[in-house]
């Protein structure tokens, strides 16, 4: 997925009200809307380097998106809305392995009255996760809240299998040089359990890890899923 304008390079002052963060760019404040509804735990330190796009459209209210933020040597996109344009381009592109031989991609199944999955490719039902929390060097994890939503989802992947889906959660890890994934477990125990009892159940776990640049964001390969 490439970006379709230059991105613009700043410094991160504060995050507020859940979608706005605060940025400074040429010695100016801007303010930009942030498209992360999760804690950011770990991201949101006075003084990293951001980066944003800017928007021409006369009906936004904030010209700016927060796309990236740097967090020690680790480059990390935070825009969740752009996870499941990565994860199409991949598809598209046959960068997941475990998806390269299908032939028909439909976004935004609606499973259910209630439950939408964000991809199926033919009978395979993908449902992705996009992963930006980093407490260790080289282990991504999620999530970084709690959710009954993710934990919603499983139930429903659980279910699909006696529908005759073979059913996949992909934890799209956009954390520059990561090697390993994991559940994070003491952030919300709810949530690994029910991983484990997908798991169980035959729902599909994978992960994979992006490159990320200022030009573009892009699945690169991938990573080791460790439970602990």
């Amino acid at each position: 997925m490439k970006f379709t304008s230059s991105l613009i390079k700043g410094k991160l002052i504060k995050r507020y009200k859940r979608f706005f963060t605060d940025i400074e760019v040429n010695n100016k404040t801007l303010t930009a809307h942030c498209p992360n509804t999760g804690s950011m735990m770990g991201l949101l330190d006075k003084g990293n380097d951001v980066w944003v796009t800017k928007h021409n459209d006369p009906k936004r209210k904030l010209k700016f998106t927060l796309e990236m933020i740097k967090v020690g040597k680790k480059i990390i996109g935070v825009n969740t809305h752009r996870a499941n344009r990565i994860v199409e381009h991949a598809l598209n592109n046959k960068l997941i392995d475990e998806f390269k031989s299908i032939k028909n991609i439909k976004a935004e199944f609606k499973y259910s009255d209630d439950t939408r999955f964000d991809f199926l490719c033919d009978k395979k039902i993908l449902e992705v996760k996009n992963v930006t929390l980093l407490r260790d060097k080289n282990v991504a994890e999620f999530p970084d809240a709690v959710t009954s939503r993710g934990s919603k989802h499983l139930k429903m992947l659980i279910n699909s299998i006696k529908k005759g889906y073979k059913p996949y959660v992909l934890f799209l890890t956009q954390i520059q040089d990561i090697n390993k994934f994991k559940i994070a477990k003491d952030i919300d125990v709810n949530y690994y359990n029910d991983y484990i009892e997908a798991k169980k159940s035959g729902v599909n776990f994978i992960a994979y890890k992006c490159y990320l640049s200022s030009k573009e964001i892009k699945i690169e390969k991938k990573i080791k899923i460790i439970n602990e």
